[in-house]
């Protein structure tokens, strides 16, 4: 069974999820906490994305697929079992009591998402997957959106290279600016995605 199909099937333990994470909080559990290297941007929300996704990206990071270097040891670290029971617990906190509702793009915002057929994918209001592997956009931070698509733009980089073609194929297209514009509109929306601060861990 693969990474991803263990989180999907429930076989992670949250609780056992909870006592892995010491491991994670550093970054990602402190609001607008941004990473130095290889370029500066906040490191991303991951409380409320699904469980698949995160099973997924930290498969991507563990097998070379994405290549960040700090990322690439610490999921370099996990287990199989390790992988399952972190994504079942980041993939299980509550998303925030009242959401608002989503501001419509202006009309070059709105080309964008079309050429970028990114609804297809991320589904409604870009925070309702159409499958649980693909991540939740929705009010993730604007810059580490970007610096995100880029990586995707660029593949074969062995420090900040991202290797999946799908994506890649959707994000080439476009100009620094056009991802920016993108990453900001994103960013804007209402979504599931929170920082779960260290209090919360212990």
């Amino acid at each position: 069974m693969t990474t991803g199909a263990r989180a999907q099937d429930g076989a992670g333990d949250p609780a056992a999820g909870q006592k892995k994470a010491a491991m994670c909080i550093g970054c990602h559990g402190i609001p607008n906490y941004r990473a130095s290297f290889p370029e500066v941007y906040q490191v991303p929300m991951i409380s409320g994305q699904g469980a698949k996704y995160i099973a997924a990206a930290l498969g991507a990071y563990r097998s070379g697929e994405r290549r960040h270097p700090t990322m690439r040891g610490v999921a370099g670290s996990l287990s199989d079992q390790d992988i399952a029971d972190l994504s079942a617990y980041y993939g299980g906190h509550a998303a925030p009591a009242a959401a608002a509702v989503a501001p419509g793009p202006d009309a070059q915002v709105a080309e964008l998402l079309k050429k970028g057929n990114c609804l297809s994918c991320h589904g409604e209001n870009l925070n309702k997957p159409i499958d649980g592997s693909y991540p939740k956009l929705a009010g993730q931070h604007g810059d580490y959106l970007y610096a995100a698509l880029k990586a995707y733009q660029v593949g074969s980089s062995p420090i900040v290279g991202r290797g999946n073609a799908i994506m890649a194929g959707m994000a080439k297209p476009f100009s620094p600016a056009e991802l920016k514009m993108l990453a900001a509109y994103i960013a804007s929306l209402p979504g599931d995605l929170q920082t779960v601060g260290n209090s919360r861990f212990r």
